[in-house]
Parts: structure tokens; sequence; C-alpha cells
């Protein structure tokens, strides 16, 4: 049972920091807390270590909708766009770094649809959307619109080709239909990003990236539990279920060096960006 509040925010545009300082000049969540925080995603979700947002919450257990967030945009987009370009750097909001704007709260609240409007008023110089959710799709001819306004991309999480690892609840979407959420932002002129974060073993990347490559996938970003949850060594994912459960596909999966050798197979079919260069856009 997931419990839902209702909160007002008094801001929503948060200046970025940390691992996103060198990604983004804003991130932007609509929710505190995630519907799929139970599901095989929130067992390595980086952010279910944030005490400050959880507050002794169990992660997947509560979501709060901040339900003026596109008004609180419209109030504050100008003075966090002058900021920006004060700084030297495009206005540009990742949405979302701690929640997922389609979770299954949005049906109901359609707070990140909202937000989408605002921004087709007022749009950043730059959006980066980040999801595991094909519930993107009800929002796609706003991300269209949106994508003529400004330079848009959409990351899709993919962990990796295994459908479901052992002992793990199963994923938010299939695998294959995250694919299909691939082909279908590109059919539609989206620049699209895979984004393995944080890194599965894979049975056959060959085959994975290679399939990516043929659904129109731009780019591919690989960001292992190791650095990617925000300690050197992986120590906060160390105390979840997931590392022993990659351990059982694949012992060397868990280890920094996987990353690499994965990222090798996938410059044979695409761009790849590693970790927060990765999610900044940048590729090779």
């Amino acid at each position: 049972m997931v419990n839902i509040i209702e909160v007002q925010c008094q801001s929503i545009l948060t200046r970025a920091g940390g691992y996103l300082k060198n990604v983004c000049s804003h991130s932007l969540n609509p929710y505190i807390g995630c519907g799929f925080g139970r599901s095989a995603c929130g067992v390595g979700c980086y952010v279910r270590h944030n005490t400050w947002l959880t507050k002794g919450r169990e992660w997947g257990r509560f979501v709060e909708v901040k339900t003026n967030a596109p008004d609180i945009y419209h109030k504050t987009v100008e003075a966090e766009k002058r900021w920006a370009h004060r700084q030297d750097r495009p206005f540009s909001i990742f949405l979302s770094s701690s929640t997922e704007p389609w979770q299954p709260a949005e049906q109901r609240y359609r707070i990140t649809r909202g937000l989408l409007s605002a921004m087709r008023d007022h749009p950043p110089d730059e959006l980066i959307l980040q999801t595991h959710s094909t519930g993107l799709l009800a929002d796609l001819p706003m991300i269209i619109e949106l994508s003529r306004r400004c330079s848009l991309r959409v990351h899709v999480s993919i962990e990796g080709d295994i459908e479901r690892l052992p002992g793990l609840p199963p994923p938010p979407a299939t695998v294959n239909a995250r694919i299909d959420l691939l082909q279908r932002l590109n059919e539609a002129g989206i620049f699209t990003v895979a984004c393995l974060s944080p890194l599965y073993p894979m049975h056959d990347p060959d085959a994975f990236f290679q399939r990516l490559g043929k659904v129109g996938t731009d780019a591919v970003v690989i960001d292992h539990f190791i650095h990617g949850d925000g300690t050197e060594q992986g120590s906060r994912t160390i105390k979840t279920d997931l590392p022993q459960s990659m351990a059982t596909v694949d012992p060397a999966s868990t280890r920094l060096d996987y990353r690499d050798r994965i990222a090798a197979i996938a410059r044979n079919y695409l761009p790849v960006g590693i970790s927060a260069a990765g999610f900044a856009g940048h590729y090779s």
C-alpha cells in the first residue's frame, strides 16, 4: 500500500549540485517518493538512501504529490533561467532526478503533464526527461511540441537485457516495452538515450546493443552502482539485495571494470556515455 499525500511546494526548480552539477542547471521533481519504489528499479534506486527525502519512511511506501508544481514553475522560471545564464550555462532541466515522472500517481494527478504544459509557455534551453515507464507515451504530443522549442532528449532506463534478476521484484515495464518506447520516440523525431543505470549483468550485450541501434536509439549511458550511487565503492547499494542478485547471474558484474567491458562492446553499435558525463550528453 502506497501512502499518497497532497502537498504544496514552495519551489520546484532545484539548482543542481553534486552528481548533477555538470549534468544540468536544475532538477525538477513533481513528486517526492515513488510508486515504483518496490519494483526492481526501487531496489537499486540511489534516492532510497537519501534520508532527507525519506524521513524514515520505507522507499516505495509513500508519495508526496506537489499539487501546485505547475503554478510554482510559472512563478519562478524566469528568475531561475536568469540565474543559470549568469553562471554562463544553459537553463537545463532534468526531469526527474529523484522520482519517476510517469509513476502510477501521475495517472490521477497529472502533475508532470501540467509541468510540460507550463514549459510550452516558458521552455528551458534544454530538457532531459528520465523515465522507466511507458506512461510517457500519454504525453508524447506535448513532448514533440516541446522538442521544437528547446533541446530535448528522453532517457529511458533499461538496466540490461535480463528481464528479472533472481530474488528481485519485476520492473515497472518489461525490457521489450521499454525498447518499444525508444522506437516510438525515435519515430516521432525525439533524441533518445538508453540508460543502463545501474548496469545489470548481461546475457548477450552484442545482441542487445545491436537491437537498440536498430530501433533508432541515439546513444547509451552506462552507469555502475560503484560511483553511481554517490559513493566510491558503492557502499550504499551494497546494503541492498541488488549486488547479491547480480552476483548470482555473474559475479564479475559487481565490479567496476564490468562497466568498462560492457561500454567497449556498446561502442561497436552506438555512441556511449559513462556515468554523469553520459547523463550530461557527452558520448564517444
